[in-house]
């Protein structure tokens, strides 16, 4: 789970869905928009928090690693 950073429509959330569900390994996206929080369905083995962080980072927003 991320938390993210800078987003303040719901057109962002579909955006960052878009962006996040395009990188291989992951299987589901999906942006709580009223607690900023971004809950990814992912192969740890394919893909890194690193790459998912990065992949929130093209779709333009900034987003950290969340343990809630």
């Amino acid at each position: 789970m991320l938390r993210a950073e800078g987003f303040s429509c719901p057109s962002c959330v579909a955006k960052i869905e878009k962006q996040v569900g395009r990188v291989d390994g992951v299987s589901a996206v999906k942006v709580q928009f009223a607690s900023a929080r971004i809950e990814i369905d992912h192969d740890p083995s394919v893909v890194s928090v690193d790459d998912l962080v990065a992949a929130v980072a093209k779709a333009g927003y900034t987003s950290t690693p969340a343990t809630f």
